[in-house]
């Protein structure tokens, strides 16, 4: 594991949690990765809920990607994702081996109460957020947060991000290490939430070795299961007011899914799938 610690400018500016409370809430869309998650939290801290949305519709994601780079490329990527969806069920005993490797568990647990809202950006969301009074936010696959949602927690926010930080930002950063040849900074990220994607100080990070058996249907488990101790520690930190930050001096870019065609050729011409 390799230790990389910031704060943001958000966690700096008095962001504090009363000495009588140690709830961490956990924000999440659901899924078996962050189930592996909040498993991991729950064993070790004694006070975790989860705040679990609904997941966003793929018409919204489909219009927004193609504001941003356009619908051919936005469709593609739709597309991808769908393929990626059907092809989860061809992987199950790689899935099977990282989760018996990692001793972690994918299923809900039952210890953990779960709070449903619509979106974590809407007024019942912040409120639901705020009523519970954590000490520590904690965002596994969820929206990003918008800014009056970010300002309304007055605790450290932290997100776990499949990628390694600055360099893999957005999503896919073990894929897109993969075929960067970049297999050093194939991992994951613990970072403090700001306004920008990814953009937060970065607090831990871990790094993994993909086997030919990985494709970018298990990239993103292997990064959480081998991830939960730089969560916990995160965490950890956050609750005694020692958020320390590092700078990481490298290139800072922001990835999306790869389109359809893109994924075929690096899976076809070099097995990168």
């Amino acid at each position: 594991m390799r230790r990389e610690t910031c704060v943001t400018a958000g966690a700096s500016k008095g962001r504090v949690h009363s000495a009588a409370s140690e709830r961490i809430v956990v924000v999440t869309a659901g899924g078996d990765n962050p189930n592996i998650m909040i498993n991991a939290l729950a064993a070790h801290f004694a006070d975790v809920v989860v705040l679990q949305e609904q997941p966003e519709s793929k018409a919204v994601f489909l219009k927004r990607r193609a504001r941003k780079l356009g619908w051919p490329t936005a469709s593609g990527q739709l597309a991808t994702m769908i393929a990626s969806r059907i092809g989860k069920r061809f992987i199950r005993r790689r899935a099977e081996e990282i989760i018996r490797e990692h001793g972690v568990s994918t299923a809900p647990s039952p210890s953990v109460a779960v709070h449903h809202v619509a979106s974590i950006n809407d007024a019942e969301g912040r409120a639901r957020l705020v009523a519970l009074r954590p000490a520590v936010v904690f965002l596994i696959s969820c929206r990003m947060l918008k800014p009056e949602t970010l300002a309304a927690i007055p605790c450290p926010v932290l997100n776990f991000h499949a990628g390694i930080n600055p360099q893999y930002r957005g999503l896919m950063g073990g894929y897109w290490a993969r075929v960067n040849n970049d297999l050093e900074n194939f991992g994951a990220t613990v970072h403090v939430v700001d306004e920008g994607v990814d953009t937060g100080a970065i607090l831990y990070q871990s790094r993994q070795v993909p086997t030919r058996a990985d494709t970018m249907h298990t990239y993103p488990l292997l990064q959480t299961a081998a991830s939960t101790g730089i969560a916990i520690q995160a965490v950890e930190d956050a609750l005694a007011g020692n958020l320390q930050p590092i700078d990481v001096p490298a290139a800072s870019r922001q990835w999306y899914h790869p389109p359809l065609w893109t994924w075929v050729w690096n899976g076809a011409r070099r097995r990168i799938w």
